[in-house]
């Protein structure tokens, strides 16, 4: 299967007060992991970007284990599922080796912004979208 894969740098400032990271940046970490993923389907012109956007439909966390702060940076796994006409979903698996410590589903929709209603994949966007598919 296809995964895209991130090296994810921790902040100390993401540290919460019992030593480890604060369970709310793990949706910052899968943010900047879906962006990379997909930077190559960002519009340059703003317009055209409003226009051919996605959303975060849903999102589900999973927290095996907790993740304590370190200069290294942690790998991000991230795969597709389920691609249909106007939304897909995104697998990750926040890792260190074999040891995960959140795993994640987060359904994404084309969304136009400009017109205030999700919309179908243009076939570049499958296209990429596919080529990480399970």
């Amino acid at each position: 299967m296809p995964r895209y894969t991130h090296a994810c740098p921790l902040r100390w400032a993401d540290m919460d007060a019992n030593g480890h990271m604060n369970n709310a940046v793990y949706a910052t970490y899968l943010e900047d992991t879906r962006f990379r993923m997909f930077t190559d389907l960002v519009p340059a012109d703003p317009t055209e970007r409003l226009a051919s956007n996605f959303v975060v439909h849903e999102q589900t966390l999973r927290f095996v284990r907790p993740l304590v702060y370190r200069d290294e940076p942690v790998t991000v796994e991230a795969w597709v599922e389920d691609v249909k006409g106007v939304s897909f979903t995104i697998c990750c698996e926040i890792k260190d080796g074999p040891d995960v410590y959140v795993s994640s589903r987060s359904v994404l929709v084309g969304y136009d912004s400009t017109a205030n209603r999700p919309r179908r994949f243009s076939e570049r966007e499958r296209t990429v979208i596919t080529s990480f598919a399970a």
